[in-house]
């Protein structure tokens, strides 16, 4: 993990770099304070628009699909307040729609596996699990009527 902060920092200073090379250094630090404020108040919008959705899903249901949705949007706005291009661009990439739902699928993969099957279960409701049928000469099959159920610990 420090290496992997060490990494960072050197892209951050190499970036803020090479752009102030491209557009002066004082453009540089209003963009970089642009986007500074642009994480901001997109982490207070995130915070409460996702605290609302996940009150709102929390009485009807499982909310752990609108808790990774806001806990997506709360890390795009964070990598935007940290100052530097390179987590400005990762921040803005997990605001674009197909990026963002992308970032929410891996984060409840990365959730389910650890958590217990009770805990995942009640934050993001039953699992669906795909059984495949082997073909007849891959050893036994299942044949009769598929019976749908729920794996409870």
């Amino acid at each position: 993990m420090l290496l992997w902060l060490l990494a960072l920092a050197i892209a951050e200073i190499a970036g803020f770099v090479v752009v102030a090379k491209l557009i002066g250094v004082a453009w540089t630090l209003l963009l970089v304070l642009a986007t500074t404020t642009l994480g901001v108040w997109l982490m207070r919008r995130e915070g409460v628009r996702g605290w609302r959705r996940f009150r709102t899903a929390a009485e009807s249901g499982p909310p752990g699909h609108e808790a990774t949705d806001g806990l997506v949007g709360l890390t795009a706005s964070v990598l935007l307040v940290v100052p530097g291009f390179v987590t400005d661009v990762a921040g803005l990439l997990l605001l674009v729609p197909p990026l963002r739902a992308a970032a929410r699928a891996g984060m409840q993969r990365s959730a389910e596996r650890r958590l217990s099957s009770a805990a995942a279960g009640d934050l993001f409701g039953p699992r669906r699990v795909r059984v495949h049928r082997d073909s007849p000469g891959n050893g036994p099959s299942v044949s009769g009527p598929v019976i749908d159920g729920e794996v409870v610990d």
